[in-house]
């Protein structure tokens, strides 16, 4: 049966760079559990398989999800409409953006890096050698998300900022359209701490809502030839 008797308890339904990052961190302070984000890719490699096996129409839920308890960002935000069946308890996740700011900050952080970008200039002959190494790691990865979010979300073509921000406002109304409105939390970071936790029923806790993985952050970060550290900072 497709339906699990636990795990997930929250899904996340929007779009990267929409705050997501900064809600991985915001729900596992807030004690909901491990939160899967793109990031946790790079940490298992062996589940870029599993992602694109989806992608095809197999369910590998249980060990994509083993020890977590949610999943916010790509590639997870690709199969909220699935994802919704099989954990029929679990919130889903909102996360918003005014279209042009999201667009605008897709454009110079994941889509620049899927595309290729966002390589250092002048570097030495070591550095380069060291970024070289880092792409090869990341080949896998790209492919995967080239197969799901540019391919599979935004139909191959990233420049073309209409069909973006068209795919963005589709997914955006379909989750309004099919998530059951008790099951269902519209979150803009910008609002802080008080509506999620009154979504999801959990005390405000006694700390600043996490601001993560600024534009700044993603580009100085893929830049020095770690695109990783932030994550792994934040965890």
């Amino acid at each position: 049966a497709l339906v699990a008797e636990d795990g997930l308890q929250v899904i996340g339904a929007g779009f990267g760079r929409t705050g997501t990052l900064s809600l991985k961190k915001a729900l596992e302070t807030l004690g909901v559990g491990k939160c899967y984000h793109m990031a946790e890719v790079a940490a298992n490699p062996q589940h870029v398989k599993l992602w694109r096996a989806a992608w095809r129409g197999d369910n590998p839920w249980e060990r994509l999800f083993e020890g977590y308890s949610a999943a916010v960002d790509w590639p997870a935000a690709a199969f909220w409409q699935r994802l919704i069946w099989v954990y029929p308890e679990a919130k889903v996740v909102l996360t918003v953006r005014d279209p042009e700011s999201w667009y605008r900050s897709a454009q110079r952080t994941i889509f620049e890096s899927m595309k290729g970008g966002l390589r250092s200039e002048g570097a030495t002959w070591r550095r380069r050698l060291r970024l070289g190494i880092g792409e090869f790691r990341r080949r896998p990865r790209r492919r995967m998300a080239q197969e799901i979010i540019v391919d599979g979300t935004f139909g191959g073509d990233l420049d073309d900022k209409a069909n973006a921000l068209a795919v963005y406002e589709a997914n955006v109304a379909r989750v309004h359209d099919e998530v059951p409105a008790d099951r269902l939390v519209v979150f803009d970071s910008n609002d802080g701490w008080p509506p999620l936790c009154q979504a999801l029923d959990l005390p405000v806790p006694d700390v600043p809502y996490p601001r993560i993985n600024t534009t700044e952050e993603f580009v100085e970060r893929w830049r020095g030839g770690n695109p990783n550290r932030a994550m792994r900072e934040s965890r």
